[in-house]
């Protein structure tokens, strides 16, 4: 594999000079600002042999680097080893940006090429900005890819189906109608919207076109009367077609997106610059002003309705069935012998598949034991497979969509007696994700006040983490979803009530370990006084917090008294679905440590 990255860079080096560039830079992005694109668009995996989520990839005629967050670091470190790539570790001292890195390496004048249909306008702008600064030129350049990689995969062309009214909780010209008026709030009469999730949600369709995440590839074009969905119409069956008909919806070919921007004959096109593609938007035609906002749907769709959060408390109540079986069998299991990182992932998927209304995985599942509960996003291959011992720590991050919700929970789990480091540090994450799950706050303060929540008490040891603490679930939709978020550099949206957010603090230790405890939240009214409306968390995860590895006495009163009314909960809901063995283990799993 590492070889045939080398011989793509000498292939892409050719390509470069025969078009007259100095380098290509490859965004880990598609045309519609996705976190996890499909196949077709993963030319920075292709070209790299880096397959995290986020990073960005440039290859210069001499030189290549890769650029990513500290969830990745490690990973990377491995994957890049033997390629032509340098790891940049983004966000840490010392480490240039893409755009100082390329002065240093290019001579003045040089061409630097980027493909304008993967990157945002906001991307493209800033880019080159920096680059400009430095004598370097921007050019919005075909990608490479489309050249070089041989056998590429298709764009995804499988079925959409439409998502049952009692799941969305509101009728597609419910949601388009609270669109509309925001539109009317700019004085725009038309929007584009790129984001998969929100047109998903937009129209109440479901698909399966990107791994994990219950979403097909469309734009959409929304005016005051009029709302056209751009899809391979291979996509919709009779019955999803007449929905959209009903609805006064029309469906066009994905492909003419931009000629019918292009055409467009009204006064003000509003679009998300964060995350419509530079390509639509240059679409715009002149006498037409381009209106730039956050897209109104992320709101919208981050604030659920009823409908969808008892959809969420039903899907909860059914993933935490499959995780109170499955950590009644994990430690006999390992204890017998034979269990491995990719066979407890296997047998947590088959007990969920039990579960009704369950549609496969909300994300790859995370299985690190030991040192590599220390690689924050960890996937277990056939390659890097670990047996399981009876001791040390295990960290399993995993979820699920079903019809009625999206699941992720983290549990780290003693599989058997734990160092004083490891017990320390777990208390130490426990004690934040307790203190972050105690907080009330007032509406409208966002994340980024929280975040200190969840880090004080390992801040006093001098340790910290890297990545964020909470993002958003989507309803049957995406696991990471916005526009909210917890994490220490400044998020500005608000948080408000029956917004989901997640609680993960953790502590990572390479070559050692790693913790990290993690719940679904949702946020609920607290109380309202003189000096305005407060607002609180309630825990939807249900799922036992192993107590094996705590130090009790690093919890205080308050702390023990959460975690106990928490095991209360999760005893209380789940025991009447579980059979009497089931049942007797979750209630020593949940029993009460009294202080």
């Amino acid at each position: 594999m590492k070889t045939d990255i080398t011989q793509r860079v000498r292939d892409l080096r050719t390509y470069l000079e025969a078009h007259g560039l100095a380098a290509y830079i490859f965004p880990s992005t598609d045309p519609h600002y996705s976190e996890y694109p499909p196949a077709h668009w993963k030319t920075r995996e292709w070209f790299s042999g880096f397959d995290g989520s986020a990073g960005t990839a440039v290859v210069t005629l001499r030189d290549a680097a890769l650029w990513t967050d500290s969830r990745y670091f490690l990973a990377a470190k491995e994957q890049l080893d033997g390629t032509p790539f340098r790891l940049m570790k983004e966000r840490i001292e010392g480490t240039p940006s893409v755009a100082e890195w390329l002065a240093a390496v290019l001579p003045p004048d040089s061409r630097v090429g980027i493909d304008g249909w993967t990157s945002s306008v906001d991307d493209i702008r800033t880019l080159e900005q920096e680059l400009m600064r430095r004598g370097i030129h921007l050019d919005v350049a075909e990608n490479p890819a489309d050249t070089l990689w041989a056998g590429r995969p298709p764009i995804p062309d499988t079925p959409v189906r439409i998502q049952p009214l009692e799941y969305a909780g509101r009728s597609m010209a419910e949601k388009l109608a609270l669109i509309r008026e925001a539109m009317a709030a700019r004085q725009a009469d038309g929007l584009i919207l790129t984001a998969l999730d929100e047109i998903a949600w937009t129209l109440n369709l479901r698909g399966t076109d990107v791994h994990c995440t219950p979403v097909f590839v469309a734009y959409m074009l929304i005016a005051p009367t009029r709302c056209t969905l751009y899809v391979n119409k291979v996509k919709l069956t009779a019955e999803v077609s007449a929905y959209l008909t009903e609805a006064g919806v029309e469906a066009r070919a994905y492909e003419d997106i931009a000629g019918d921007i292009r055409q467009f004959q009204g006064r003000r096109m509003m679009l998300d610059p964060g995350s419509v593609n530079f390509m639509l938007s240059n679409a715009i035609p002149a006498g037409c002003a381009a209106e730039e906002a956050p897209s109104p749907v992320a709101m919208l769709k981050a604030v659920k309705c009823p409908a969808e959060v008892e959809g969420y408390r039903r899907a909860m109540l059914r993933d935490g069935v499959a995780m109170a079986k499955f950590l009644r069998w994990l430690k006999p299991a390992v204890e017998a012998g034979g269990q491995t990182e990719l066979s407890i992932c296997r047998k947590l998927d088959e007990l969920r598949g039990e579960q009704p209304l369950y549609r496969g995985n909300s994300f790859d599942t995370i299985a690190g034991y030991a040192a590599h509960g220390a690689v924050v996003h960890y996937e277990p291959t056939p390659e890097t497979d670990t047996p399981l011992r009876p001791e040390g720590l295990l960290l399993l991050d995993s979820g699920a969509q079903y019809d009625d919700g999206t699941t992720d929970l983290t549990r780290t789990i003693a599989l058997g007696p734990v160092t004083e480091e490891e017990r320390h540090d777990y208390t130490l994450v426990l004690k934040g994700h307790i203190r972050l799950a105690l907080a009330k706050f007032p509406q409208g303060c966002s994340g980024t006040q929280l975040d200190a929540c969840a880090r004080y008490a390992m801040w006093q040891d001098g340790i910290n983490f890297l990545h964020g603490t909470g993002h958003g679930v989507g309803s049957c939709l995406c696991v990471h979803e916005g526009p909210h978020q917890i994490r220490m550099n400044y998020m500005p949206a608000p948080l408000l009530p029956y917004m989901t957010v997640t609680n993960e603090p953790g502590i990572y230790r390479a070559g050692r370990h790693g913790v990290r405890i993690e719940n679904t939240q949702l946020i609920l009214p607290y109380k309202e006084t003189e000096f305005g409306k407060f607002l609180r968390f309630d825990p939807l995860t249900l799922c036992p917090i192993d107590k094996a590895p705590i130090d009790w006495t690093m919890l205080d009163k308050e702390e023990i008294a959460w975690l106990n009314q928490y095991h209360r909960r999760v005893y209380d809901q789940l025991s009447p679905l579980l059979d009497d063995e089931h049942s007797t283990w979750l209630q020593e799993a949940t029993s009460p440590h009294y202080f």
